[in-house]
């Protein structure tokens, strides 16, 4: 940490704080170049955390790669200094990943319903409004919580992220570096997707079936963004992950496969007997479902053990609306938006959801979206300022808005394919919500430590709400198209889950002993002390998943066992974490683009397989010596990087 970052977080007082630029100096913020790269990687990140997201089931944050990226334009190549309009663009494009999170861990469901059962296609302005009224709740009802969590409690609300993004900005000096880091990643990430996945010059997807062990197999895809995912979650979730998977494909599969053999009838979900089922088979219609059982008990279970904190937060944030109501003060670094403006936003936001059909949820569930809103809104801005924005139980918050507006639905008699979407619907706009304010108040943080204008912060975020929100429709739109969630490509966990949480509460037709099976799984595991969603989440996906993401954790573990100087070790894992952040935005970007060509028709082929001519000629071992080569890349800018 630098060492003025050091003395103004150890201020005594917030009164006696002292940002790191002047409260009685004005210089450029919202500037035009801010907001145009801003715009620029909220769209960039949104598109490929969306991606990623529906993929592994988890998001990365975009603070400080945002950051780095402006730092290298413009301080590198536009020879402009301004530590505040770097900021801008952070605050502007962690808006839109965080957008994008709420959005793919709910929305997809809409997009299976209508495959499965035959339902409309999503309308597009829909899902655009729910992301938008979203966004922007989310920013409204944060915003009388500055004072009394940024301002107030800033001595015992470290906001880890936030505190992190502002030491990358403070250490500006070296952004031009950091930038090329982060470009460097973009670049080969793009490559390698591009060439296994676009001109498919090799296979990302490999595997092996383990001879003697029926029913068991274990695999690999060799792509860029799951080798960066786990050297950024590091050894511990990594393993958490794998573990979970190595239950599913090396126990779980090969014992119904076995069983199987005995077996002449279907077993319901699937329509046909076990022994006609490969282990992708049986993963497709039993394993996703125990994955499923143990990822709602990890998020409930995740809930329940914060209730202590979150009421404890919900009743020191309440405070927030007071001090936040008080009168603005006269320096530039107290001047937040106008409070009575963001209370009419809300009144005008909840009557749009309650009184039109553009949200189709009716007056109880605007009351619903209100009620959980301000509840989750005023929760998720104080936890990630103790446990962090990775340790945030915005899943499990989603979950029992999902349970309890689903009861209060089919109560009420709005069941059917209406009641399932409007309940989806609902739980849309709050995972929106609480993934967006606790997005801002790790950047309002970032902002208080170096020194930017909250009003103007607050208006960056609205622009990152809106040029996500207008792109992360169509993102949707053209994965579903392209590939299909809940597909091998794209399982879309999240969104899947909260599809199931629905349906079981409205028609209780799911195969609920494969779902408590996932519950007792996760009741084992918690009770030895392991964390539970990671595991869950590597249960639910295949295993091919989550072995390139432990190799990325096994590097970043190999690099903490191996560097012992405090100061350097930092130093080489800030690099390989912008590496790898370039890695899961190059491959992401590929991916999006990818997507829209394998929907543009050519012919009696599309341009995505007229473009595929490459036929795999390396193969498997190929792939294999191609992603080895990838992650000696990755160690040359953790292991062999250059200290700063």
């Amino acid at each position: 940490m630098s060492k003025e970052l050091k003395n103004n977080v150890n201020n005594g007082v917030f009164e006696d704080f002292k940002p790191y630029v002047p409260a009685d100096k004005t210089i450029p913020e919202i500037t035009t170049t801010s907001t145009i790269i801003g715009i620029l990687m909220s769209i960039i990140f949104g598109a490929a955390n969306a991606y990623i997201g529906l993929r592994v089931g988890m998001t990365i944050s975009a603070s400080i790669p945002a950051a780095v990226i402006s730092m290298g334009i413009i301080r590198g190549i536009m020879k402009r200094d301004s530590i505040l309009e770097n900021n801008m663009v952070q605050t502007i494009g962690s808006a839109g990943e965080s957008l994008a999170a709420g959005a793919i861990f709910t929305l997809p469901a809409l997009f299976i319903w209508s495959r499965e059962l035959g339902m409309a296609q999503p309308n597009l302005l829909k899902i655009i409004a729910i992301a938008l009224i979203g966004g922007a709740l989310g920013v409204f009802l944060m915003l009388p919580l500055r004072k009394a969590l940024i301002v107030k409690e800033h001595k015992t609300l470290p906001y880890p992220e936030g505190t992190a993004c502002a030491e990358v900005l403070i250490a500006g000096e070296s952004g031009g570096a950091k930038a090329k880091t982060v470009f460097a990643g973009l670049g080969i990430g793009s490559l390698f997707k591009f060439l296994a996945d676009g001109i498919k010059l090799f296979p990302s997807e490999i595997e092996w079936e383990i001879r003697g062990y029926r029913g068991a197999a274990i695999g690999m895809d060799t792509l860029p963004a799951l080798l960066g995912v786990g050297f950024i979650v590091g050894p511990q979730i990594s393993a958490y992950m794998l573990a979970g998977a190595v239950l599913g494909w090396l126990v779980i599969i090969p014992l119904m496969t076995h069983l199987g053999q005995f077996v002449t009838l279907p077993i319901y979900p699937s329509t046909v007997p076990l022994s006609q089922l490969d282990y992708w088979g049986i993963w497709d219609s039993y394993i996703r479902y125990i994955g499923a059982g143990a990822v709602a008990f990890g998020g409930i279970l995740s809930l329940i053990k914060s209730l202590p904190l979150i009421f404890s937060a919900f009743r020191g944030a309440l405070g927030g609306f007071k001090v936040g109501m008080e009168n603005q003060g006269v320096l530039r670094t107290d001047e937040d938006m106008s409070i009575k403006l963001a209370f009419l936003g809300i009144i005008i936001l909840v009557a749009i959801i309650g009184f039109t059909p553009i949200i189709p949820v009716g007056p109880l569930g605007a009351i619903l979206i209100a009620v959980f809103g301000f509840f989750f809104a005023t929760v998720s801005s104080r936890l990630v300022g103790l446990v962090g924005s990775t340790n945030n139980p915005v899943s499990g918050m989603t979950i029992a808005t999902l349970l309890i507006t689903s009861i209060v639905f089919k109560a009420t008699g709005f069941i059917g394919p209406d009641g399932m979407i409007g309940a989806l619907s609902v739980g849309a706009v709050i995972c929106v919500i609480s993934a967006m304010a606790g997005d801002m108040s790790q950047d309002l943080k970032t902002g208080f430590i170096v020194g930017a204008t909250p009003r103007k912060q607050q208006y960056g975020e609205l622009i990152g709400v809106i040029s996500s929100g207008l792109v992360i429709g169509f993102v949707l739109v053209l994965l579903n198209n392209a590939w299909g969630f809940g597909s091998s490509e794209l399982p879309a966990p999240q969104a899947t889950l909260m599809k199931l949480v629905i349906e079981g509460v409205m028609s209780g037709n799911l195969p609920w002993v494969l779902v408590f099976i996932g519950v007792g799984i996760g009741i084992v595991v918690e009770l030895l002390r392991i964390q539970i969603l990671p595991f869950a989440v590597g249960l639910y996906l295949p295993i091919h998943l989550s072995t390139p993401i432990m190799i990325g954790g096994i590097l970043r573990g190999l690099l903490e066992r191996t560097t012992k100087d405090e100061t350097l070790l930092k130093d080489k894992i800030d690099g390989g974490i912008l590496y790898s952040s370039g890695l899961i935005a190059g491959e992401g970007l590929i991916g999006i683009t990818l997507a829209v060509l394998a929907i543009i028709p050519a012919g009696a082929v599309t341009v995505g397989e007229l473009l595929a001519f490459g036929g795999n000629v390396l193969g498997k071992y190929g792939s294999l010596i191609l992603f080895a080569l990838l992650a000696l890349s990755l160690m040359r800018y953790s292991f062999w990087k250059k200290p700063d």
